[in-house]
């Protein structure tokens, strides 16, 4: 997992959750992991489309558009 369990907890604080189950962490910790993944993925692709080794916002900016 890229964003730890701690992480997703502390979100889930600040959206003003009370009480949050194990379960719930770990659904949220699974989707929020699957959507920085593709997206850094589509990232990734662009800056190769682009002949660059450096991912730049705007790489990150256009995977998020997609």
């Amino acid at each position: 997992m890229y964003v730890s369990s701690a992480v997703v907890r502390k979100i889930l604080k600040e959206a003003g959750a009370g009480r949050i189950s194990n379960d719930a962490v770990a659904e949220l910790q699974k989707y929020v992991n699957t959507i920085a993944f593709e997206t850094a993925a589509k990232a990734v692709k662009l800056s190769k489309h682009a002949k660059r080794k450096t991912i730049e916002v705007s790489d990150i900016k256009l995977a998020m558009r997609e």
